[in-house]
């Protein structure tokens, strides 16, 4: 068990496999934040000593990350997470596409609600969106992409890695397409940074979105990648912070805990991703051993930790309350989706009949997470079904 569960979980029994939800903040991460917590308390835009210290240290933290993300310090706007970002990216395309006299934007089925009921608020406000649907396999081409572009086309915006079945999508070759059709492309990378390479320049990506506590960082701050000449339509109006963007003092630990855990984990990324492939190979092989079970996207093209299911005949709920009870944290799904008594969109979405949807089972993998926590995840799942579908000494 690591330190981190230790930590959180008062030395319980608990097997921490919703890494796709929130990840345990780093201990180095906390420690970077602690001196502007406590003693450097300052406002970064006050005159001060106390406040110049506090921007300088957003101002090292801004250029870190850019050199870690392969962009310029001024491209990176700070905001309270990955659905800020996603807002304000959709709304800065959706402004520059209205002055341009263009009203179409692409999107997928498969986002992250952030984006989704986003567009919804852009189609009232008189754009036409088309929503692309994956394959069965939760794969969005190229060839629907350029299918679906017209002369009125302003925006593509895609996912990198789906928070649900951890699919990578082609990014960087709709980001082309994009750049040579003169479309701005947006890119909800939630799930990907930290735990995949990325570069923002190479790419050809317009705007990007990022939030901390998907890679060991603090919960309650993002940020907006904006390419240069691209400027972002401030959500929250006031103050001058951010050039402008977005006005509100800033979070000087969570942008300086941010920072420091991206570094941590683009150091570490080789190591854990080869770690986490393994834990992932294991589960998938042991959870497809159950019968009627079917894994949901491709193993060939999964990215992240994550290993998502569906379990025929299955409730989710009664199955996760009884992992929870045997102290394994797991979920169905996307957290801002956690309560819907619906099947998951991003499922439907795939073409999966919402009766075997209803027993989607999601486990997201960290690099704190063992082999044995694998096999014991593995073996209660077994069981549980096995007691659920209400067999004895076999589940077929």
């Amino acid at each position: 068990m690591s330190v981190f569960q230790h930590n959180i979980q008062n030395d319980s029994e608990v097997i921490y496999a919703d890494h796709a939800a929130t990840t345990p903040l780093a201990p180095e991460a906390l420690e970077a934040m602690l001196p502007y917590l406590a003693g450097s308390f300052g406002n970064p835009g006050s005159h001060h000593t106390m406040g110049q210290q506090a921007a300088r240290a957003v101002l090292s933290a801004r250029e870190r990350m850019a050199e870690l993300l392969h962009c310029r310090p001024r491209e990176i706007y700070f905001t309270s997470g990955g659905s800020e970002a996603d807002n304000q990216a959709l709304l800065t395309a959706a402004d520059w596409g209205r002055r341009q006299g263009k009203h179409h934007i692409i999107s997928a089925a498969l986002e992250h609600p952030a984006v989704l009921r986003t567009l919804g608020f852009l189609e009232s406000q008189g754009f036409s969106i088309t929503l692309l649907n994956p394959n069965r396999k939760g794969w969005i081409s190229v060839e629907q992409v350029c299918a679906a572009l017209c002369t009125d086309t302003c925006l593509v915006s895609i996912m990198t890695v789906n928070n649900e079945t951890g699919m990578r999508q082609p990014v960087e070759e709709i980001a082309a397409l994009c750049r040579t059709q003169g479309v701005l492309f947006h890119t909800d990378a939630v799930q990907a940074v930290g735990q995949i390479p990325l570069d923002f320049a190479e790419m050809q990506i317009d705007l990007l979105s990022l939030s901390a506590h998907k890679f060991h960082g603090p919960k309650g701050i993002g940020a907006l990648l904006c390419r240069k000449g691209l400027t972002p339509v401030p959500l929250i109006r006031g103050g001058g912070q951010e050039r402008g963007s977005r006005a509100g003092t800033e979070n000087v630990p969570g942008v300086v805990g941010m920072a420091e855990a991206l570094r941590l984990s683009c150091a570490g990324m080789e190591a854990s991703h080869a770690h986490i492939a393994r834990l992932c190979d294991r589960l998938t092989d042991g959870l497809l051993r159950i019968p009627k079970t079917y894994l949901n996207g491709d193993r060939a093209c999964r990215a992240s930790g994550i290993v998502s299911v569906c379990i025929a005949g299955i409730e989710r709920d009664m199955l996760l309350l009884l992992l929870d009870q045997d102290g394994i944290c797991a979920s169905a799904g996307s957290a801002c989706s956690a309560g819907a008594l619906q099947p998951s969109h991003v499922l439907k979405s795939m073409g999966i009949p919402d009766e075997l949807a209803r027993g989607a089972l999601r486990f997201s993998l960290g690099r704190d997470n063992t082999m044995e926590e694998v096999e014991t995840i593995i073996r209660k799942v077994t069981e549980i079904v096995r007691t659920l579908r209400g067999t004895q000494g076999g589940m077929g």
